[in-house]
């Protein structure tokens, strides 16, 4: 249920750093309603027309910091996520996407925050691929999101 509404859906911008197009970004919501700290978000299962962005090509902006990959999120023990707050997602993608309406196939990857659960000690070893649904917590489906990108960029 929560996994239809984590992405803002006007949201979808190209990034530019010193005049070049250097991926996209859109803005997410955090599908566990407690909130989550950072060192579980491990990152995102994402597809826009068919062409997969794998969580090494993906950055995470929250609370007011510059964009982290998920690796150096592990680490963060104490930052928190708080369901209300909106993160962005940044994609390194030269070039970034062509303005128009774009099919992104989307899935979040937080691992469990409940308490010892069996797979706890290997996904903290080995955390799990998004979109394999393992990790996937609250947004267990992988869900089909039309979303239009305009010729505005954001710099980042």
């Amino acid at each position: 249920m929560f996994e239809n509404f984590l992405i803002r859906e006007d949201s979808l911008r190209n990034d530019e750093v010193d005049g070049d197009v250097v991926g996209f970004r859109l803005a997410v919501r955090n599908a566990n309603y407690r909130g989550v700290f950072l060192s579980l978000h491990n990152g995102y299962f994402l597809e826009v027309d068919g062409v997969s962005y794998p969580r090494d090509v993906q950055t995470f902006e929250i609370n007011g910091r510059e964009p982290r990959t998920f690796s150096e999120l592990r680490g963060q023990v104490w930052e928190h996520w708080d369901y209300d707050d909106e993160g962005v997602l940044h994609v390194a993608a030269p070039g970034g996407l062509a303005p128009g309406v774009h099919t992104v196939r989307f899935q979040q990857s937080v691992l469990a925050a409940y308490g010892y659960q069996p797979t706890d000690e290997e996904w903290v070893a080995n955390p799990p691929v998004p979109g394999t649904g393992a990790g996937s917590e609250k947004a267990p489906e992988i869900v089909v999101h039309t979303l239009e990108l305009t010729a505005e960029k954001e710099t980042v």
